[in-house]
């Protein structure tokens, strides 16, 4: 949520920044501008009467002490209490409106990203690795998979419904194999503390991280109580997480930190729930767009002055991941009109699939500044401060693990459908060199 003190001074910034993102200004402020001077107004009035009450209420004591009427004062202030509480009333409706101003508008974009509509305004930041040449036609990662027998969609699709798939032998294994190799890299070499948090959030969770209530329909509600109303954000409601950020993030919510116990790095590695509301008949095949899949998340508290470096630090350790898998890929700055709701600032990675021959996102890491902070109260207090501050959040795919894997398919295919296990998994995959045909399947 953006401070109403800088949306107040800085308004035509704003606008412009809101424009860059593809949004009029005029629909997503509304009358911001009026309804904040009528809120003043109301609270200035509301302070000139209490100190006119005040003194009323003093020469009342002084008049009954002197034994003479007060009838007239007491009228007054009678009087004066009705207008106090009709405009604190008209102030408070004013307060609500403005909280629902500031709720619904996207983080404002740093000075360095890149105006632009949508993904076309993208700016390719760097190039990693060379694409496989291979000899032979190269097969998207559900062929290799079905015909391995380590991937079954149709029976999934049974138990489920589509985007859901079953795992099946050194597929499995590779799955799990990738998710430790992550875990051990993030926390022996990156400094990042292991997490393991509920799959499922309350509503104020989603509302922190910035899910709510504008995303609502992206998620996937659990009907606890069959009572559920948009907007009322009650303890007894959960969702099932759509990434490990959401409860990562809202371990400080309504917590002050100390100066000293910053930067903050976690990681965890979790399933995710996405309902793709949006996305019907888009990637239909494969494991590109899943209801559930499994995901190592990073996550940072840090100081302002320190987020525009962490976030490209998180941004490295998430792609010394790619590059100790050997997976080709690039680093892609998002443009305005492509950012996430919450993101000041977002890179995309995005790995080479030679099976489809295109570049597929496989981690976005985003710096959210105070953003995610203000909306669930995460604070800290620098060193000889007397007041707190809100701190910084980022966070980032480190990676998402089903597209690492189908990416491990693509990549290290070979002519008789098998599939090389790169090096630094052997110790994960119990030293299996070849994923091959399971047996048993059918």
């Amino acid at each position: 949520m953006i401070d109403l003190a800088f949306v107040r001074a800085n308004l035509a910034l704003v606008e412009e920044k809101l424009r860059s993102r593809g949004m009029d200004p005029a629909v997503a402020l509304g009358d911001f501008a009026n309804v904040d001077q009528a809120r003043r107004e109301a609270i200035t009035q509301v302070e000139t009467l209490k100190a006119q009450r005040n003194r009323l209420t003093e020469e009342i004591s002084k008049l009954r002490r002197e034994g003479k009427d007060a009838t007239a004062q007491t009228e007054q202030t009678k009087a004066l209490k009705s207008q106090v509480e009709s405009l604190e009333t008209s102030a408070a409706v004013a307060d609500d409106k403005l909280r629902e101003i500031l709720q619904a508008l996207p983080n404002l974009p740093q000075a360095s990203v890149p105006v632009g509509k949508d993904e076309h305004g993208n700016r390719e930041d760097k190039v990693w690795g060379e694409r496989p040449n291979f000899y032979f036609p190269a097969k998207p990662h559900w062929e290799l998979g079905e015909a391995l027998g380590i991937l079954d969609f149709n029976r999934a699709a049974k138990i489920s419904g589509s985007r859901f798939v079953v795992h099946f032998g050194q597929g499995a294994r590779l799955e799990r194999a990738l998710a430790n190799f992550m875990i051990d890299l993030h926390t022996r070499e990156h400094g990042y503390t292991e997490v393991l948090p509920p799959f499922m959030v309350n509503s104020k969770s989603l509302f922190g991280t910035g899910q709510l209530p504008k995303f609502a329909e992206d998620l996937f509600h659990c009907d606890d109580n069959g009572n559920y109303q948009p907007g009322a954000y009650q303890e007894s409601d959960h969702w099932l997480i759509p990434t490990a950020e959401v409860p990562v993030t809202n371990l400080f919510r309504d917590e002050t930190l100390d100066e000293s116990q910053l930067p903050t790095s976690f990681c965890a590695y979790t399933p995710c729930f996405r309902s793709e509301a949006g996305s019907y008949g888009k990637d239909v095949r494969g494991m590109i767009r899943q209801h559930q899949f499994q995901k190592v998340e990073l996550v940072k508290f840090v100081r302002p002055e320190d987020s525009e470096a962490e976030h490209e630090q998180l941004t490295r350790n998430a792609e010394t991941v790619l590059e100790r898998l050997g997976l080709p890929y690039r680093r892609m700055l998002l443009c305005t009109g492509d950012m996430g709701f919450a993101a000041a600032k977002t890179y995309d990675l995005e790995v080479w699939l030679p099976g489809q021959e295109l570049y597929r996102e496989i981690s976005s890491c985003s710096n959210f500044e105070a953003f995610q902070a203000r909306r669930a109260n995460i604070r800290y207090r620098p060193a000889g401060a007397k007041k707190s501050e809100f701190l910084h959040t980022l966070n980032g795919s480190g990676l998402a693990v089903g597209r690492t894997y189908l990416a491990i398919l693509e990549n290290y295919q070979q002519a008789d459908g098998t599939i090389k296990v790169p090096d630094v998994l052997m110790p994960y995959m119990n030293g299996e060199t070849v994923i091959g045909r399971q047996q048993g399947r059918s």
